[in-house]
């Protein structure tokens, strides 16, 4: 009976074993995979131009500008010039700039451990400034994150529309919309409930990118939703690995102009996966 006994007892052990090792085999790849991306978000984000490092967002108005430290931005009929205080000495693309035209979303002039450029949202300009000394990057570490779990790597099915459906996605600045072109829609079940996330596709960008909300928003993630970047579809399938599920920029600055969620892509479950709601100190 003993021996009979001790021959279950190693039947279970090398069972459990071999369970483990069929679960486990391909996490530790995995989990490097996505560790590198973490580690990449990370950097991205402690760069001297990074989100960190915003100190400031300045919508301005045809004509004269002041920018505060800075000098005067002028706005001519779409066209933006720089003039620089004349204390600044700066640098535009490596030479001795003082004042003249900044192509918007483009140019960026370098004032010592500050930066000055141009942006365009719609028929909208403003004018970021960023300073490397900031604090908030200076004391930035890391952003907490649910434990990585090979289960949130979904294969999605993919419906591809007939034509890109155009779309208006709100922001978090009131009445500033951005047009999207939406190729289609990714269809999942999770929880027991069918999913759909419809992504836009950025221009001279081959990636799918997706900005979804769901249930754990406002408490666990950020309120405004999570970003999320897939590979284009293959074989009518979509894979959407919301490990790499990621905070906007405007939960850690708010001179960011950040799309939100639309309706079809606020999710009535939970995503526990991915980088949770940053805190600011």
């Amino acid at each position: 009976m003993k021996a009979v006994r001790l021959i279950f007892f190693l039947i279970v052990v090398v069972s459990l074993t071999e369970a483990q090792v069929t679960t486990q085999t391909p996490l530790p790849s995995y989990q490097q995979e996505i560790e590198r991306w973490h580690e990449g978000r990370v950097q991205n984000l402690k760069k001297e131009q990074g989100w960190l490092s915003l100190t400031s967002l300045q919508w301005i108005r045809e004509g004269k500008n002041n920018i505060k430290s800075i000098g005067t931005i002028t706005l001519r009929k779409g066209t933006v010039s720089l003039s620089l205080d004349r204390r600044m000495k700066g640098t535009l693309g490596g030479k001795t700039f003082r004042s003249g035209r900044v192509m918007a979303d483009k140019d960026k002039v370098l004032i010592g451990s500050k930066a000055v450029s141009v942006i365009k949202r719609g028929d909208k300009f403003a004018v970021r400034v960023w300073d490397s000394e900031y604090p908030a990057r200076k004391h930035f570490k890391t952003i907490d994150r649910y434990p990585v779990s090979d289960a949130w790597k979904i294969e999605a099915r993919w419906t591809q529309y007939a034509e890109p459906k155009k779309i208006q996605i709100a922001t978090v600045v009131p009445g500033l919309l951005q047009e999207g072109s939406v190729p289609g829609v990714a269809v999942f079940t999770l929880q027991g409930k069918e999913c759909r996330l419809e992504p836009t596709v950025e221009e001279g960008e081959k990636d799918y990118f997706f900005v979804f909300g769901d249930k754990t928003n406002g408490k666990e993630t950020y309120g405004a939703g999570r970003f999320l970047y897939a590979e284009s579809p293959a074989n009518g399938t979509i894979i959407l690995d919301f490990n790499k599920s990621y905070n906007p920029p405007c939960a850690f600055t708010d001179f960011a102009t950040c799309p939100v969620p639309s309706r079809e892509n606020r999710l009535s479950v939970r995503i526990e996966a991915g980088e949770k709601n940053y805190q600011r100190h």
